[in-house]
């Protein structure tokens, strides 16, 4: 199966109850991109990528959009080996692996609904039907996140992740206290996620000044360099999320032994080729990470649950999806849902949700 059309498409999506605040960054609204791919067949398959604003990380929307217009038409003719996929986009740019992410994506989805298969066959096979997923806070007062922990407890979330950092560290400290008072003896695990937000001296006391209180650290610093410097030190384990760019610094830092295990984003990494090959990597070394995505809507939700559904389940700490958070789905017969803290994987081919027809508007870029 070759690729015979391109589309390209930009849609708003809007953040209830919104800002949602992070250490570097408030999130009033998401542009998130789409990508059709039409084959040779007549098959449709579906992408989507969407970065949080211009400053969580080193990707922004428009980038996207403008690194698949570089690729566009170079893409015509493609065949759909995921593999071969991968190489011919990295022939055409160098970089970009969150606009080439989209696309890869939505390959996976043509390639599916071509055999009649789910995702998550096509990734090595389903581990679990229903899979884990976790409830992230906004950075917040102790009181408000201690009564959020305690909603999402009673829901069904096994994990509750913490937004701090941008702040005194010492309210960060009182907010992880007060979630522990409510959430000890539950079973309910705890992340403390720092998105790049902690100097190395706040990360230090934070770890100090809670012993008692089994939390992992999320990315607390903003570089690798100072995750590096004070690992010895911790008293607790260490994740890494958005400095985990590529396979390479995968490989680096487990082989290190400078984390012990990892947040990942589906589009950060480029896609669901390469996310199927950090998984093997995470369960040769018994690495526990997330199966996440920065935010968007149906499309990456569905991705990132079929990818998670093939993770060896000791080692699955949770799909993160933002559907708690934005308005609305593409598809309201199959759209993606966190229900009781866990989330059912799509019944139907491909990736199992199918946008209704101008739910996007028109194209704003196409090829072929």
């Amino acid at each position: 199966m070759k690729i015979k059309e391109l589309h390209i498409y930009a849609h708003q999506l809007p953040v209830k109850n919104g800002p949602y605040r992070m250490a570097n960054a408030l999130v009033h609204a998401l542009d998130t991109t789409l990508v059709k791919i039409v084959t040779e067949t007549g098959t449709v398959g579906w992408g989507e990528t969407c970065p949080v604003g211009p400053t969580y990380a080193p990707a922004h929307a428009l980038g996207a959009r403008a690194a698949l217009a570089e690729m566009g038409q170079g893409l015509i003719g493609a065949a759909l080996h995921p593999v071969m996929l991968r190489r011919r986009m990295d022939g055409l740019l160098n970089g970009h692996r969150y606009a080439k992410a989209a696309v890869d994506i939505a390959a996976h989805d043509a390639l599916g609904k071509a055999y009649g298969v789910r995702v998550a066959d096509l990734l090595g096979g389903v581990a679990a039907e229903r899979m884990p997923s976790y409830y992230a806070s906004g950075v917040g007062e102790p009181d408000e996140i201690a009564r959020i922990a305690a909603e999402k407890m009673a829901e069904g979330y096994p994990r509750m992740q913490v937004k701090i950092g941008g702040r005194p560290v010492e309210v960060d400290i009182a907010v992880l206290r007060k979630v522990w008072e409510v959430i000890k003896g539950s079973g309910m695990r705890l992340a403390a996620d720092g998105n790049r937000g902690l100097p190395t001296r706040d990360a230090l006391r934070l770890s100090r000044e809670c012993p008692d209180i089994p939390f992992i650290m999320e990315q607390p610093c903003n570089t690798i360099e100072e995750l590096a410097a004070i690992r010895g030190q911790l008293h607790h384990g260490v994740y890494l999320d958005e400095n985990g760019d590529d396979l390479a610094t995968v490989v680096r830092v487990a082989g290190q032994g400078l984390v012990d295990g990892f947040g990942m984003k589906v589009t950060r990494i480029g896609g669901l080729q390469q996310m199927a090959a950090f998984r093997d990597i995470c369960e040769a070394r018994s690495m526990p990470h997330t199966c996440d995505d920065a935010w968007g809507g149906d499309i990456i939700h569905a991705a990132c649950t079929h990818i998670g559904a093939t993770v060896s389940p000791r080692l699955n700490e949770g799909v993160w999806l933002a559907a708690p958070y934005v308005e609305g789905h593409y598809d309201r017969t199959n759209g993606i849902d966190i229900v009781g803290g866990h989330i059912k994987l799509p019944e139907g081919p491909g990736l199992g949700v199918i946008p209704e027809d101008g739910i996007f508007g028109n194209p704003v870029l196409s090829f072929g």
